[in-house]
């Protein structure tokens, strides 16, 4: 550690042309010294001076005012669950630049900013009357201070949950629609939820969650999805959901939550989302018409399809495979049948059944022209 005896001189001479507050003038040497109050050292390099200072050269007392930006900050998050914060700020140029110019010309490297000062100071005053913790990796709160404009922003750190949900209701769909002012976004018109109705699966568990949590945003993650037309019912469809800035993130879900002909299931706080897209098998019950009377004996052809790839192709041309382990079947009328699997997630019930650029399909099997009327999801499992 340099003695203080050391640092003395280029002090004395800092000291002598330029004004400093105790904190700024501390600030320049205390880490050489590795000492923790700025202050004190300042005022201690200052005993054999008799300067009277009506300006700090380069904060112009700005640490002498921080208190009310402090009580800002404990405003604006009373109403946030919290333990731990990080503290940003948007400093006037000019104060920067003196803070530089003096570094620069005095060669002290190596020392904090003067904006570092400030953020460090403001964390301290308002953990010390919060008894909360300063987190820089991954802080519940982020405050940014612009003391330009006398404004202080908070930002929430996001939580994400994981739980599936049931459908009891034909034509509702999977997903929202976004707020036609932002797109979804986000703004004043939908309260910046970046949706404005709740009428499909999304809105309402978003309502759910923004109503228990707070937040601006939901973003799902969908592990498939279903026709609006369809049932999902079992253990339930699984997802993900972020919600951006939210109130609180301490609160304990019931196993199960019954909304408007949607259930949800397991519902918790997890520390992340998938980083991929997951692999999951879904059981799936299809009514099935076709255009000519088809007999049992033709239906047995089905059960070629068992175990052997189906290929896929999307819009672009783009080719995948997936594997149909488990079928049945069973006859409901001259021209119609239900037909139950299990397949790989990301089938297309629809195109399947039409062999609409899915080889093989039901139509293509059949040797006829077929319709999916409707379908339902009766599981559907993680791998």
């Amino acid at each position: 550690m340099t003695n203080i005896k050391k640092i003395i001189p280029i002090a004395n001479q800092i000291i002598q042309e330029y004004g400093l507050c105790d904190q700024c003038l501390g600030r320049l040497f205390s880490k050489q010294l590795n000492l923790s109050s700025n202050k004190l050292l300042g005022k201690k390099l200052k005993m054999n001076f008799n300067q009277l200072t009506s300006k700090c050269y380069i904060c112009k007392n700005l640490f002498e005012n921080l208190a009310p930006y402090v009580e800002s900050m404990v405003h604006v998050s009373h109403n946030y669950d919290f333990v731990s914060i990080v503290v940003g700020a948007k400093i006037k140029p000019s104060i920067l630049d003196r803070d530089d110019y003096i570094r620069s010309k005095f060669k002290l490297r190596g020392r904090d900013s003067v904006k570092t000062d400030i953020t460090k100071e403001l964390g301290k005053q308002f953990t010390k009357k919060t008894k909360k913790s300063i987190d820089f990796l991954n802080p519940d709160l982020t405050f940014t201070i612009d003391f330009k404009n006398s404004i202080c922003d908070l930002r929430s750190k996001h939580i994400i949950l994981q739980g599936r949900y049931t459908k009891s209701k034909r034509g509702l769909p999977q997903k929202q629609k976004p707020c036609v002012n932002c797109f979804g976004k986000g703004c004043r018109n939908c309260n910046f939820h970046g949706i404005s109705e709740y009428d499909s699966i999304e809105g309402k568990i978003s309502q759910f969650l923004f109503n228990k949590f707070g937040g601006t945003t939901a973003k799902f993650t969908w592990v498939g999805g279903e026709d609006q037309s369809s049932l999902v019912v079992g253990s339930g469809r699984p997802f993900f959901v972020k919600i951006q800035n939210p109130l609180k993130r301490n609160i304990s879900l019931s196993r199960k939550i019954a909304l408007d002909y949607v259930t949800i299931h397991d519902c918790k706080i997890i520390f992340e989302s998938p980083k991929s897209p997951l692999k999951f098998t879904s059981s799936i019950e299809m009514e099935i018409l076709t255009e000519n009377e088809i007999n049992s004996s033709k239906l047995k052809k089905l059960n070629e399809i068992v175990n052997i790839p189906v290929v896929v192709y999307d819009s672009f041309g783009k080719r995948s495979e997936k594997i149909i382990s488990q079928l049945k079947y069973k006859k409901t009328g001259k021209n119609c049948f239900i037909l139950f699997i299990t397949a790989e997630g990301g089938l297309p019930v629809k195109r399947f059944v039409e062999s609409n650029d899915v080889i093989p399909g039901i139509s293509q099997i059949l040797n006829d022209k077929c319709r999916c009327i409707q379908f339902d999801f009766l599981n559907i499992v993680l791998k």
